[in-house]
């Protein structure tokens, strides 16, 4: 019978089940666990596409906006469900220059937890350095967090130059920065080897870093849990810390790890925190002058 003479429903049955033919033997044809045959050229390495700094995310009105998100959604929620324990907020009560919070990393709750432990001006004027990977695979999902966090994609595999010289650019023109040396949220709640990015761009911007140590909120929310439970949690902030100046980075990079470690600690630690002293003197308000 020839083919024009079929019906149209046969016609496309008969099409389809050739192509299904056609697949199935290319892949029963196909080794896919067999490496590349020799002849062919080599892969060559994937360079990520690059991705906006959301400036958008830190002018105005977005700035208004999420100043109202955080002031009435964020902080209350964050406030009733662990109801955190904030120690040296002095040290970010004036802040004088732009400067990197640097801190532990073990939940997504530790984002909204430093965010609450920073006054309103410091807050204001906060970027959080978020994973491109994660957070930004879907634009949507990418676009709602900026709004809420003032988060900027910060690359973790490729492109790592690019997405330092972004962030020491946001640096001098002013904003502080949420940084995570560690990479990725620890695995157990163990603080893990810091990386050394944020000497990289203390050293290159003359920048102080801040370090902060976030206890409880593994418990709160530990990797592969979707929502917060109520728990007991305790934010610690360190005094500003600059590199030496024959200090390399990864030198630097080792110090802060270390304050951030000896933070942890139960007692308070007066070499990293500061002195009953120097701490008064800090969270004195900053005499204003003409022009400021």
């Amino acid at each position: 019978m020839a083919w024009y003479s079929q019906g149209p429903l046969t016609r496309i049955a008969g099409v389809a089940g050739r192509g299904l033919g056609d697949v199935l033997r290319v892949r029963r044809a196909w080794h896919w666990d067999t490496p590349r045959p020799h002849t062919w050229p080599e892969q060559g390495a994937v360079v990520p596409a690059p991705s906006s700094d959301l400036g958008w995310a830190r002018v105005e009105p977005v700035r208004s906006i999420r100043y109202l998100i955080q002031r009435l959604l964020l902080m209350p929620f964050t406030e009733a469900m662990v109801h955190p324990q904030v120690e040296g907020r002095e040290w970010v009560k004036e802040l004088k220059r732009p400067a990197i919070f640097a801190a532990n990393h073990s939940s997504h709750a530790d984002t909204s937890l430093i965010l609450y432990s920073l006054t309103d001006a410091a807050r204001d004027r906060t970027v959080v350095a978020a994973a491109a990977d994660y957070w930004f695979k879907h634009p949507i999902l990418g676009n709602i967090v900026s709004l809420f966090l003032n988060t900027f994609p910060f690359s973790r595999t490729g492109g790592a130059q690019g997405q330092l010289h972004s962030s020491s650019q946001l640096l001098k023109s002013g904003w502080n920065l949420v940084l995570f040396p560690e990479g990725s949220r620890s695995p157990d709640g163990r603080i893990q080897e810091f990386k050394p990015g944020v000497g990289f761009l203390a050293k290159e911007t003359g920048t102080p870093v801040v370090p902060l140590h976030i206890q409880g909120a593994f418990q709160v929310m530990p990797r592969h849990q979707r929502l917060p439970v109520p728990g007991k949690v305790r934010v610690r902030i360190g005094k500003p810390m600059l590199p030496e100046e024959k200090e390399g980075t990864r030198e630097f990079t080792a110090r802060v790890e270390k304050a951030v470690r000896t933070l942890s600690a139960d007692k308070r630690q007066p070499e990293i925190q500061g002195t009953w002293i120097e701490r008064w003197r800090n969270s004195k308000p900053r005499a204003l002058r003409y022009g400021d």
